[in-house]
């Protein structure tokens, strides 16, 4: 099915182009969401005539989309999320998730503009590209953790299988201090024991002399 373009749509072409595209993606996405119409001879005509107008538009909304993502580009948001100690998240965080934790901060974003490669599903730092225009884009951190403090501990380069095992060494450390005193007290029982069995042979020694 050939449609024209009414704006740029990312590995299909420019505004004004007039391209080849399944019939489903035309009919399910394309022109329901306004980003195209059917090749026919009237919609190019009337598309012709108001193409400095749709030109003019898009500049505007471009020039706007940029403005923001000159705010928004490399912003950091935390997602707080149950985990395993591995890491693992009971779930996943998806695109409404980052479109929400945006909000909240005062970006308006729509979960449709949010895009995310590859499901979320771990703890840490992740990256995510947010739509802003056809032809702008800005890419937000998702800092996904369980708590504020752990968030701010990722935030510093640390990952969470490198704080697990500054915990596990701390946990070890403290075993073994513990031990440690332990044994020293065990020595001191010691000493003291040694110290009386001397004195009690001295006693005995003077009370023969």
């Amino acid at each position: 099915m050939q449609v024209i373009l009414l704006e740029r749509v990312a590995k299909l072409g420019q505004m004004g182009d007039v391209v080849d595209v399944k019939s489903g993606y035309a009919r399910n996405f394309l022109l329901p969401q306004g980003k195209a119409l059917s090749a026919s001879e009237a919609n190019i005509a009337g598309f012709e005539a108001q193409k400095a107008q749709l030109e003019a538009r898009n500049l505007e909304t471009r020039k706007e989309a940029e403005a923001l993502a000159a705010k928004l580009d490399g912003k950091q948001f935390i997602v707080i999320r149950s985990a395993s100690d591995a890491g693992s998240l009971y779930g996943s965080v998806t695109t409404r998730d980052a479109a929400d934790v945006a909000t909240e901060e005062g970006f308006s974003i729509d979960r449709k503009q949010v895009i995310i490669d590859r499901p979320i599903k771990e703890l840490g730092l992740h990256s995510v590209t947010i739509v802003l225009h056809p032809e702008v884009t800005a890419v937000i951190r998702l800092n996904v953790a369980r708590s504020t403090d752990e968030a701010e501990l990722q935030a510093s380069g640390k990952s969470i299988q490198e704080l697990a095992a500054e915990e596990e060494a701390a946990a070890e450390f403290e075993i073994a201090e513990l031990f440690d005193d332990i044994g020293s007290a065990a020595s001191d029982d010691d000493d003291l024991a040694e110290a009386a069995r001397v004195e009690t042979e001295a006693t005995e020694d003077d009370s023969k002399a």
